[in-house]
């Protein structure tokens, strides 16, 4: 496979996983819901780390992917990666957690924070290009 099919395949897994997310807040499966949102942005990350020319790590950190994406990505687009790192920090937070206690704690989320969890995906995504 080559890097810019991977890229693709993970693109299309990140909408998946965005696409369950929207599922699973209907039927009210909100900690499964806040995992998919995890899971859409930490491959969609993944996917711009390739489009960068770069092997992505082997982590589930999405502030590391994103600190390691703002190294790579021309100096122009530098400030807005490091923006959205700073501005969605506590949302990133909880994400990797949700990706932790989907595993090991039982974590309940409510709907408001999967919805609001849901704009701060989507509003990474379309800064993060």
């Amino acid at each position: 496979m080559t890097v810019k099919e991977e890229e693709k395949r993970l693109l299309k897994r990140s909408g998946d996983f965005l696409e369950t997310a929207k599922y699973q807040v209907n039927e009210s499966f909100y900690d499964l819901a806040v995992f998919s949102l995890d899971q859409a942005l930490e491959l969609f990350l993944k996917a711009k780390v390739l489009t960068e020319g770069v092997d992505y790590p082997r982590t589930h950190s999405l502030r590391a992917l994103l600190e390691m994406l703002s190294q790579l990505v021309p100096e122009s687009k530098k400030s807005v990666v490091k923006g959205v790192l700073e501005s969605y920090l506590l949302e990133l937070g909880v994400l990797e957690d949700a990706y932790i206690t989907s595993r090991y704690v039982m974590r309940e989320f409510t709907k408001r924070e999967a919805e609001k969890l849901t704009l701060a995906v989507k509003e990474i995504m379309k800064n993060v290009v």
